[in-house]
């Protein structure tokens, strides 16, 4: 969510934002939201003239008294009284001019940086950097979900029993492959000076309504039936919504953490869920951090959290690439985001495993989370970022790891985690 001074000020880049992010729907809202302003300023106006007046009127009327104007005391009384219910009248009126004005703030998309490239959707992202060389294997590389199946490590079929389809347990050596990745992130990203949390994996919607876009909200999330909560798609949610209504002293930043939880996403749409595989499903765990950080030092940590992402998965033997989320393709309370592609040597091509975003003071915004300095109090900015996703980063290790004897080389990384053994067959 934008600050309204911005629209007061600046109607026309925020017109060229939305323009940019071929939202041309919303171009109305603005100038409807610049008039809703200036009406409800002009009532705050209105309402704190008639108190002052009251006030005034009040002291008078006790001086009346006092010298036995009592006809002239009445007539002041009548007049604080009709004054009071304009008041009542002007704040109703500004309470619903206020709430339709919060409307459509949370519709208007965050300002783009001005480095972020424009085009329609995904298919104009651009590619920025390869870190690791491609390989394609002189042997074939079957699909991930006959591998896993021929080590024994996963069972669908009974999955769908259980819970239907997009779910899946994954058994033996592969699921300890799986939590193996997992414990190798958490450690790195505590290497790397992050505190690590476990965060609750259910959220109000005040939270959910702080941290994303009503899209993003309905296509996603699961509701808790007849409570007020949400089963959680990423552990970023509860772990920027830890700091609502919160002042943050300004000594205490950055405040940087890594969360664990599972995920849960409906995956509904056009992309649907990956019936044999597990590329897209419902549930899923992931190695998620998070950054709070002062707003002149956002772009610094951005820079920073999707490298540390790219670091991992080279570590596991994994070729990636980063490329640069168009403006079509960002969420609307983001400012500048980019994925984490592996290479998939089976496709021979790129897919994601992993996104980095930062929404400027978007979150801090909507969910209160201030700074308290000597120079006055203002929003701080949040950053998010994919450490390691399963079974996403799964399938992109199984691949690239994958030997011409049908077996997976464990990389170096996670033998300690796996009891040592350097290959599963």
């Amino acid at each position: 969510m934008i600050d309204i001074k911005l629209i007061r000020e600046n109607r026309d880049l925020v017109k060229e934002n939305i323009k940019k992010k071929f939202q041309d729907e919303k171009l109305p809202l603005v100038d409807e939201v610049y008039e809703l302003d200036i009406k409800t300023r002009d009532i705050q106006t209105k309402c704190d003239n008639l108190k002052a007046e009251k006030n005034k009127l009040s002291k008078e009327i006790g001086a009346l008294m006092a010298n036995g104007k009592k006809d002239e005391a009445e007539e002041i009384k009548k007049k604080i009284a009709s004054d009071a219910n304009e008041v009542t009248s002007l704040e109703d009126e500004k309470v619903k001019l206020d709430e339709r004005i919060k409307e459509i703030m949370m519709v208007i998309p965050n300002i783009i940086d001005e480095s972020v490239p424009v085009g329609k959707d995904d298919s104009e992202n651009v590619e920025v950097q390869k870190f690791g060389e491609p390989v394609v294997p002189d042997y074939e590389i079957p699909y991930h979900a006959d591998i896993i199946n021929k080590l024994n490590g996963m069972d669908k079929e009974a999955a769908g029993r259980t819970s239907g389809e997009g779910f899946y347990y994954l058994l033996g050596d592969i699921a300890r492959l799986h939590e193996a990745m997992i414990a190798y992130a958490r450690d790195y990203m505590i290497d790397h000076g992050f505190t690590y949390a476990i965060p609750p994996f259910m959220i109000h919607s005040s939270v959910v309504e702080g941290v994303m876009s009503f899209p993003e909200m309905e296509a996603m999330m699961y509701k808790i039936e007849g409570e007020d909560l949400y089963l959680i798609g990423t552990s970023e949610h509860s772990m920027i919504g830890k700091f609502k209504d919160q002042m943050i002293k300004k000594e205490d930043l950055p405040i940087a953490m890594t969360s664990y939880s599972p995920c849960f996403r409906k995956e509904g749409g056009s992309h649907g869920l990956e019936e044999r595989g597990l590329y897209r499903v419902h549930q899923f765990e992931k190695q998620e951090m998070i950054v709070l950080c002062e707003p002149e030092d956002s772009m610094d940590w951005y820079n920073k959290m999707w490298k540390l992402t790219v670091d991992i998965f080279r570590n596991f033997d994994v070729p990636v690439r980063q490329l640069e989320c168009c403006s079509g393709d960002l969420a609307d309370l983001k400012v500048k985001s980019c994925d984490i592609e592996a290479w998939s040597p089976r496709q021979k091509k790129y897919f994601e495993v992993g996104s980095c975003s930062t929404l400027g003071d978007a979150q801090a915004r909507r969910l209160g989370i201030r700074v308290k300095s000597d120079k006055g109090n203002y929003y701080l900015h949040t950053l998010n970022n994919t450490v390691v996703a399963t079974p996403r980063g799964l399938i992109a290790l199984i691949e690239n790891n994958y030997q011409e004897d049908g077996s997976i080389k464990i990389p170096k990384v996670l033998q300690p985690y796996m009891g040592g053994k350097e290959y599963i067959k």
